[in-house]
């Protein structure tokens, strides 16, 4: 079997096969051989009906399908798909390709294909190929087929579905019973009946019998073929045999359910156009009604928008309400109706669409302005308008019932003003300031304690102003009488802050001068305490602590007049730094003094008659009887201490209404600044006050001017006081400081006596020399020393030329310190020349230890047995010897003058024995060293002249030897020129020189 299958390519070779093999193979297996070619003829009609719509047609459907090519385009005619381009070529990887597009189609179609690959179908293999044709007929033709039973259940397959569908056409029948898709369908009336069911015009089903299979089956497929247009896909041999094949009825039997099934759509279309033209006339008659309805509704719409827009309303209360019950009418009673009407529109609308749509027309589209969505639009615009209407009505109702609310407000606020600033007018214009500085004080607070009220009270003014302008802006119908009464209100306002401003520049004006007063009486008694002796019981304030006027810390109590000079240097510059704090504080206090002065000439300088314009009351310049407060005399004038006690100033509060400011203008001179050495309270308030009140003066001029001067004598007297005194300081320290220099002298001369004192002349010459420079160290110390007590001595001769202090002390100092110096210089000389005598000692022994070990160097040198070997080395140190003998001779000078510098030491040194015995000893070694060089001396010249000879001689062997040689190798000549060459030659030779040099040599 597998080499039949093998080797069949074409149906000829399939039959010659068969033709082969037919007598060998089995019932069963024939079988199957006729049912593999009727489906093979089926399938291969059935495929060519098909692709008929593309132009394609198929010859043998095993070898068609191998490119994959007619594969592709069948698949694209059943499905209505784009499959993917067929690769071009006739290699089979190009038909593998082809093929594997196709089957890849069907699994993404969700089509099964069980043991069926590319290869099988490029090589052909019929039962593989017939069954992919198989499943694409299952896919797209019998796959679709649907069929309900009476109990509305849908069949399980699509094959039930078909034979099902079968049953139902041909029931009723005569001899037909379709129970199967095989021997059913021999006899050829199941398809004669499915003909005649649809078409029984076709066939005349009642002349058919059944034993004439051949014809009834020829029939059915000529008139299906003729009259239905169906593909004849079966021949009456491949149904009238005794086990038909299944597949190949199945296929046959679906081109007719297919064609059947549309012929029966068009059939039941044609029923529908009737109706469709009732229902058209219908919904024209409909739309004619809406567009009326609509019309008209529009129409309203726009005219009552264009009524509600309107926004004037009526400028009372009365009228606006009436307005707002108007408009309640309209939107309870007439509004609701058209809007049932705009509903009825909606619903007739639908009903149109849904009929419309029902008959599967194309939907309705209102005319331009007509349609819902313009109705719902202008019905939108409506409701806004409405709305607006509303809003806009009961705005100007809450409006209107605000203004007369705010009306009733500010009428009560009003009156409660007006009183309110009548009150304070009356109150600020009194001027009842008092006499002194606490009562001023005591009125500046009360002052500020009514400013500060008033500050308060403006945001009260303010708020009345805000409710006429908040009146006046929304147009309340009485704004004239509002404007007026606010007016009014803002002049006594305005009245009232410049009469407060008024009161307070005159109440700064007493103040400040009773502060300038309070001042003065302090200076005054700090400077008394500055002249009240220490423990004074006397004086009312004697023996306590000074208190300057500044504040400052409390200073030790050195006072001015005291005689207390101090009894050392510490003490006195103790005293004087004192005397520089105090100096200090009468600097500061000074300053203090000229602005305090500055300040009080300013009150002076102001021109008025000195009373108030109001009250007619006199600040500042009463009499001393009337207020008795601790007076002092100055010259014929009486100056009154003012208060004791100082207050700083209070910051104002300035108002917010208009530019109105409770902070009066200054009261001094425009562009004066407070001069320095203020106290802070009084520079403060100063600064915080501009120019005066015109015509207002708080005091008599000659008052101020009496005090000026009296504080300005007292303050004179005290730095007169403060000079004297750091005079007294400085002379005091001057002699104390000259009595600590003394000392100072005298402990440095005693300490360099006990350093001289203990001092040796050393043991060998450096430490001669050490002592030596440390002793003219000494003696510049000494030098500068010398010159510093000149200078104090001077000093104290000054002092005593000034006669302050007592001469005695003094003198004895300087007498005292002048012997112990001079006897230091005496000692300081002795030192020094048994420095300088030690030194020529150890010079001296240095000098001549050092010529000892030359000359015995020197010795060794011309007492040494080497003379030379040869010529040159014996001139070599011949020249040598001749330098030793030069340096020999140079120091004989030094020898001999070793005599005269022992003469010159001192007698210790030069009267010692060994100083004398080594002087000897110097001039033996001398003695011997000069012998003893004129002695090699002479041996060096004897060797030199020896090794001379020796050279001459040695000169001479080697000139004999030449000539002993010339002449043995010496021929007679021929020629008589040439025997005279020779012959002068041998005349040469004869006169012997070198051999007359040797012997004179010798």
């Amino acid at each position: 079997l597998q080499i039949w299958t093998a080797g069949v390519d074409s149906l000829n070779g399939l039959q010659a096969v068969m033709v082969y093999w037919l007598p060998l193979v089995s019932a069963d297996l024939r079988n199957l051989y006729e049912r593999d070619a009727v489906q093979k003829k089926t399938f291969t009609k059935w495929v060519n009906a098909h692709l008929a719509r593309a132009s394609c047609r198929v010859g043998d459907l095993y070898a068609d399908l191998r490119d994959g090519y007619v594969l592709t385009r069948l698949l694209e005619v059943l499905s209505g798909e784009q499959l993917p381009k067929p690769t071009r070529g006739r290699m089979r990887i190009h038909s593998l390709e082809n093929v594997d597009k196709a089957l890849q189609f069907l699994k993404e179609q969700r089509v099964h294909l069980e043991n069926v690959g590319s290869h099988d179908i490029v090589d052909g293999n019929h039962r593989l190929t017939l069954g992919l044709i198989w499943t694409i007929i299952l896919r797209f033709q019998i796959q679709v087929i649907k069929i309900k039973t009476e109990d509305n259940r849908e069949t399980r397959s699509a094959k039930d579905a078909l034979l099902l569908w079968c049953q139902m056409k041909t029931a009723g029948y005569p001899e037909v019973n379709i129970q199967n898709f095989t021997t059913s369908w021999r006899d050829g009336l199941a398809f004669n009946a499915l003909i005649h069911k649809h078409r029984p015009d076709l066939i005349d089903f009642h002349k058919l019998t059944k034993s004439n299979a051949t014809y009834n089956l020829q029939q059915a497929f000529n008139t299906a073929e003729q009259q239905l247009g169906l593909s004849k896909l079966l021949d009456p041999e491949d149904v009238n045999m005794e086990d038909p094949d299944e597949k190949s009825i199945i296929t046959y039997v679906v081109s007719f359910y297919h064609y059947f099934s549309k012929m029966k759509a068009l059939a039941v279309e044609g029923k529908r156009i009737g109706k469709v033209l009732d229902q058209a006339m219908e919904i024209e008659a409909i739309i004619e009604r809406y567009e009326a309805l609509a019309a008209e509704l529009l129409a309203w719409v726009q005219h009552t928008v264009t009524i509600i827009s309107n926004q004037k309303f009526a400028n009372s209360l009365t009228g606006v309400q009436q307005q707002l019950q108007a408009f309640t009418a309209f939107c309870t009673l007439e509004k609701p109706v058209k809007f049932q009407e705009k509903g009825n529109l909606e619903v007739l609308l639908f009903t149109i669409q849904s009929k419309l749509r029902a008959t599967n027309r194309k939907l309705y589209v209102p005319s331009e302005g007509k349609s819902i969505s313009d109705i719902n639009k202008a019905w939108s615009c409506l409701e806004k308008a409405e709305h607006e209407r509303e809003v806009s009505l009961r705005n100007e109702l809450i409006r209107q019932e605000k203004l007369e609310l705010l009306a009733q407000r500010f009428d009560h606020k009003a009156a409660m003003r007006e009183t309110w600033l009548n009150e304070n007018q009356r109150l600020v214009s009194q001027d009842n300031f008092g006499y002194d500085l606490p009562a001023v004080e005591a009125a500046m607070k009360k002052h500020e304690a009514i400013e500060a009220d008033i500050s308060s009270y403006q945001e009260r003014i303010q708020v009345v102003v805000e409710l006429a302008l908040e009146m006046e802006s929304e147009g309340y119908y009485d704004t004239k009488r509002i404007s007026a009464q606010k007016d009014n209100i803002l002049r006594q306002w305005g009245l009232l802050t410049e009469l407060v401003r008024a009161r307070r520049a005159r109440l700064e004006q007493n103040l400040a001068l009773q502060k300038i007063f309070q001042e003065m009486v302090y200076m005054i008694d700090w400077m008394e305490e500055m002249q009240v002796e220490p423990g004074d019981a006397g004086h009312p304030r004697g023996g306590r602590e000074l208190r300057t006027p500044l504040s400052s810390p409390t200073i030790p109590q050195v006072l001015l007049v005291s005689k207390d000079l101090g009894k050392h240097l510490l003490e006195v510059e103790d005293l004087l730094q004192k005397h520089g704090l105090l100096e200090a504080d009468i600097s500061a206090q000074t300053e203090r003094v000229q602005a305090l002065n500055a300040t009080a000439l300013k009150f002076s300088e102001l021109e008025g008659n000195g009373d108030h314009q109001g009250g007619g009351h006199r600040v500042g310049c009463h009499q001393v009887g009337c207020h008795p407060v601790g007076c002092h005399q100055v010259g014929c004038h009486q100056v009154t201490r003012l208060g004791a006690n100082r207050v700083g100033a209070t910051t104002l509060v300035a108002p917010r209404l208009g530019s109105t400011s409770l902070v009066p203008p200054g009261w001094m001179p425009s562009g004066w600044v407070p001069p320095e050495g203020l106290s802070t309270g009084v520079r403060t308030f100063l600064a915080k006050s501009s120019s005066p009140a015109p015509g207002y003066q708080p005091c008599d001029p000659q008052i101020i001017c009496n005090r000026v001067n009296h504080v300005q004598t007292c303050l004179e007297e005290l730095g007169e006081m403060a000079a004297k005194r750091r005079k007294e300081l400085e002379d005091s320290r001057q002699l104390w400081a000259f009595f600590q220099e003394m000392e100072e002298a005298e402990a440095w001369i005693r300490e360099k006596e006990q350093i001289l004192a203990a001092k040796t002349c050393g043991r060998d010459l450096s430490s001669v020399l050490t002592l030596t420079t440390k002793h003219k160290s000494m003696l510049g110390e000494l030098g500068s020393r010398r010159a510093l007590l000149h200078q104090t001595m001077k000093r104290g001769e000054q002092i005593l030329a000034k006669k302050r202090f007592s001469p005695g002390g003094i003198q004895e100092k300087i007498r005292e310190v002048r012997l112990r110096w001079k006897k230091l210089e005496e000692v300081t000389g002795l030192h020094q020349q048994r420095l300088q005598e030690a030194l020529n000692f150890f010079q001296f022994s240095a000098e001549t230890d050092d010529l000892v070990a030359w000359l015995q160097d020197t010795y060794r040198i011309v007492s040494s047995d080497d003379f030379g070997h040869d010529d040159y080395s014996t001139q070599a140190l011949l020249r040598k010897h001749r330098a030793v003998v030069e340096e020999v001779e140079k120091h004989r000078a030094a020898v001999v003058a070793l005599r005269k510098q022992l003469a010159l030491l001192a007698p210790e040194h030069r009267q010692g024995v060994d100083v004398q015995i080594r002087v000897v000893e110097v001039e033996q070694l001398y003695g011997e060293v000069a012998e003893v060089a004129v002695l090699r001396q002479q041996w060096l010249q004897d060797a030199l002249a020896v090794y001379r000879m020796f050279s001459e001689v040695h000169a001479c062997e080697v000139w004999v030897d030449e000539k002993e040689q010339w002449l043995e190798r010496m021929e007679v000549p021929e020629e008589l020129d040439e025997v005279e060459v020779v012959q002068h030659r041998c005349g040469v030779v004869g006169t012997g020189r070198p051999v007359a040099t040797v012997h004179r040599g010798h």
